[in-house]
């Protein structure tokens, strides 16, 4: 039987005569990979243990939860922000080079639960890790680290590498 390519009006209204057989208007055209599909792929074409995704940040399978950031900059500063609710101070390690930052540390539920007790059960309790490539050099020494309702605000002084200084000669 002679197959008739349809009009492009029956195909975008997806209406079709009872007696033919075609492919679908979706069959035509592959769709486009999703944002979860293309990190998928690059995680199966990395090593099973390290990842760095899209927007240089290595993540790692290491059954830790994940800690969800923020990376922005300004003209002299590079900030991450993460969320860190429920996390006391000492259970907190920001490490921090010139181009590498890591936040670890410990969610702790201060309640003994069952879990045959909850009804809903989202929130992620125990250790987190997250390493952060840096798109520039920072300076260490200047760094600083805030803590307020929940919201850790790392503050990373970009280092000038363009900058000159003048420097006097002293005689003797």
């Amino acid at each position: 039987m002679f197959n008739k390519k349809r009009s492009l009006f029956s195909r975008l209204s997806g209406s079709t005569p009872n007696n033919s057989s075609y492919d679908a208007f979706e069959d035509e055209f592959p769709e486009p990979a999703t944002q979860t599909q293309k990190q998928t792929e690059i995680r199966n074409t990395k090593s099973p243990d390290t990842d760095v995704n899209e927007n240089n940040i290595i993540e790692e399978d290491s059954g830790a939860g994940e800690l969800p950031v923020d990376v922005l900059q300004t003209a002299d500063e590079i900030i991450i922000h993460a969320f860190v609710a429920g996390v006391r101070p000492d259970e907190l390690n920001v490490s921090i080079s010139r181009d590498v930052v890591i936040i670890e540390g410990t969610r702790a539920e201060r309640q003994q639960v069952s879990t045959a007790d909850y009804f809903t059960q989202e929130l992620f309790w125990g250790s987190f890790t997250r390493t952060i490539m840096l798109p520039q050099e920072v300076d260490v020494d200047n760094a600083t680290a805030h803590s307020k309702d929940g919201l850790l605000t790392l503050t990373l002084p970009k280092l000038d590498r363009t900058r000159q200084t003048k420097l006097k000669v002293k005689v003797g």
